[in-house]
């Protein structure tokens, strides 16, 4: 049985793996899905200083203090950019990294560099007009964006979105890139929809060499299927494969 760190995206918390935790948790694994800084039901910590360098903390903290190794650390969305700092921390303690529709960024490199242009400028702008130039607002509009067209889920996801620091997608990423290379590593797309955000980093995945796979799912895959997930990440860690 395996240990299993799922960290969530932005907006989120922990409560977005609630499902695919309980089960990976019924099959016998050790699951933790810590909700990151100024997320999640750590909404009320949110401020100024909140980066990057804050969630690197938080999940590096987590393997530290739980004492955990072996860990198979999955990683959606925004959190692909705490990979790299996170192996260089943890050396010896991760046994693979999965980029479950993630960012992937090189060193020197922040979120909205892989971004599209338009996508980076509509962000930036999002924050300076409703976000005191330092958050991006909370809204149900992103649902559509992330492709989460169930009513029922979307009614259950909306209210639970957190605002999100803008630092988390400027600030610059330092990190020595052997950790995580030495790692297995696998990336999984999404197909229905692909968001084209993400197009970058998927054709970084496949130039480096790792395998990708992909889910008949929109962006919030482990909302919108949980045991089509679950399945995944457990045949991806079981085989060790990058």
């Amino acid at each position: 049985m395996g240990n299993y760190v799922l960290v969530h995206g932005a907006m989120h918390g922990g409560w977005c793996w609630r499902s695919v935790r309980d089960l990976l948790s019924r099959a016998g694994h050790r699951v933790f899905t810590p909700s990151l800084t100024g997320q999640g039901e750590h909404a009320h910590l949110l401020g100024p200083d909140v980066g990057v360098a804050t969630h690197v903390a938080d999940v590096a903290g987590l393997l530290h203090y739980e004492d955990l190794s072996d860990v198979h650390l999955v990683l959606h969305s925004y959190a692909g950019v705490l990979a790299g700092p996170v192996a260089e921390r943890a050396v010896g303690r991760l046994a693979s990294v999965t980029f479950l529709g993630a960012f992937l960024v090189r060193p020197g490199e922040c979120l909205l560099d892989v971004e599209p242009p338009e996508t980076a400028q509509r962000y930036r702008a999002l924050a300076a007009e409703k976000g005191e130039g330092r958050y991006l607002p909370a809204d149900a509009s992103f649902l559509a964006q992330w492709g989460i067209t169930d009513q029922e889920l979307a009614a259950w996801v909306a209210p639970r979105l957190t605002a999100f620091p803008l630092r988390c997608q400027t600030d610059a990423v330092g990190f020595d890139p052997a950790p995580l290379a030495a790692l297995p590593t696998s990336y999984v797309r999404h197909t229905r929809p692909p968001l084209p955000s993400l197009e970058r980093s998927e054709d970084r995945a496949r130039a480096d060499g790792w395998d990708v796979h992909s889910l008949s799912t929109g962006h919030d895959m482990m909302l919108e299927a949980p045991e089509a997930t679950t399945r995944l990440l457990t045949r991806i860690t079981e085989r060790g494969t990058t």
